[in-house]
């Protein structure tokens, strides 16, 4: 009976066979999801169609490597085996790597790529809509892509609704039951179709890069989305369908609504709908008094009660200037009639005065009053005469009050005053 071991002792006993059995080893085989540590070494798998296995070159070793390691290519490796004994892996440890012509897988890619772009499979892309009721989900039922869907969309967008349409996803028969699950997906009814997996090697995402595949994205009538892998990996479903989303969960973060960012943006248009709906109410407020205004001042009321107003103000200044005419009228004439009065009393002042002269002077002149010595009145004709008329030979009286005495002019001399 044999006595247990350790899993320690069992990895070493296997190192120790492998390491030693294969010290040189020279392998062919395709180069897949190559990575270069920031230490310098090149990690990589290296497969053909029915295994892989890893592989390593050391930082001391790829000095003499003359090409970078890229996906697809195909390549010889001459080194030994290796086992990493805490694990239990084992891995080619590569001392020389060469190219040995082009991958089969990558050839395959390239050529069915080259067929359906000449063919227009990368064209006339579908609008996808911006608010999705209900999306169809070609993927594993056991894989994690299917979770981490319904997961990102339940928090972005919880009022899609998410259907499973099962399908292998790798290995064996996927690219056909990939297929058969796209056309169900498609009779569903459904805005959006995602079609996908979550990352894994070239071979096993190959299934997406089979011509069924595209074909069945290619005649669907519902919008597709091909989500495959991590955002490095690149298949034909990729160009073939009408939108690539780095990963699954990438997939419904591009095809469905944040719905705080959503809100927010709803808050901010209602902010921006009341304020300009106030805005508006404010300005035809403001519109519908000034018609209110305008329609008082232009009705037939209004109109009236302007007339009146005016017609009023009018007559106030029609008596105001009237007023101020009379009364300017009544002091010109006042001022008229004080002047005239004392023109009219000083004329009849001057007039008295004259009277009472000329009164004075009657009295003093009258025949009565006067001296009667040396005076009598020259009459010619019954009339009073003056006697500068009289000229020679005329016939005349001299009269007195009590004396007529009848005469002839003999002689005129006149004297020089």
């Amino acid at each position: 009976m044999l006595k247990p071991q350790s899993v320690a002792e069992l990895n070493r006993q296997v190192q120790a066979l492998l390491e030693s059995t294969f010290l040189h080893v020279k392998v062919q085989g395709e180069i897949s999801r190559p990575i270069y540590h920031a230490a310098g070494h090149i990690y990589f798998t290296l497969k053909d169609a029915e295994s892989s296995i890893s592989c390593v070159m050391f930082k001391g070793n790829t000095k003499g490597l003359k090409f970078q390691l890229e996906e697809g290519m195909s390549i010889t490796i001459n080194g030994s085996i290796s086992v990493y004994a805490p694990r239990g892996s084992y891995q080619i440890n590569c001392v020389y790597i060469e190219l040995s012509g082009e991958g089969a897988l990558a050839k395959a890619y390239e050529q069915l790529k080259a067929k359906l772009e000449k063919n227009g499979y990368f064209e006339n892309k579908k609008r996808l809509p911006k608010f999705p009721s209900n999306i169809a989900v070609v993927t594993s039922s056991t894989g994690a892509a299917w979770h981490d869907m319904l997961q990102v969309a339940n928090k972005r967008w919880p009022l899609a609704k998410l259907l499973l349409v099962p399908s292998l996803v790798q290995g064996e028969g996927a690219a056909n039951s990939i297929a058969q699950s796209i056309a169900k997906a498609d009779l569903l009814n459904c805005d959006i179709i995602v079609v996908g997996r979550g990352g894994g090697s070239i071979e096993d995402l190959w299934a997406f890069n089979e011509e069924v595949v595209a074909q069945a994205i290619f005649d669907a009538k519902t919008p597709i989305v091909s989500a495959v892998g991590h955002e490095i990996d690149y298949v034909i479903s990729d160009f073939v369908a009408d939108l690539r989303a780095p990963t699954p969960s990438a997939a419904m973060e591009l095809i469905l609504p944040e719905q705080n960012e959503l809100k927010q943006t709803i808050d901010f248009k209602m902010m921006q709908f009341t304020g300009i709906a106030r805005k508006m109410l404010l300005q035809k407020t403001e519109h519908l008094n000034y018609l209110q205004e305008l329609y008082k001042k232009n009705s037939l009321k209004e109109r009236f009660k302007l007339q009146i107003m005016q017609f009023e103000t009018l007559r106030n200044l029609f008596n105001n200037a009237s007023q101020n005419l009379f009364s300017h009228k009544t002091q010109i004439l006042k001022e008229f009639f004080y002047l005239f009065e004392a023109k009219v009393f000083s004329a009849i002042n001057l007039k008295e005065n004259l009277l009472k002269s000329f009164q004075n002077t009657y009295i003093l002149k009258e025949p009565s009053k006067e001296s009667k010595e040396g005076f009598a009145q020259v009459v010619k004709n019954s009339r009073k005469m003056a006697l500068e008329t009289i000229n020679e030979g005329d016939d005349f009286e001299l009269q007195t009050p009590k004396v007529k005495i009848s005469v002839k002019a003999l002689k005129k001399v006149k004297f020089n005053s």
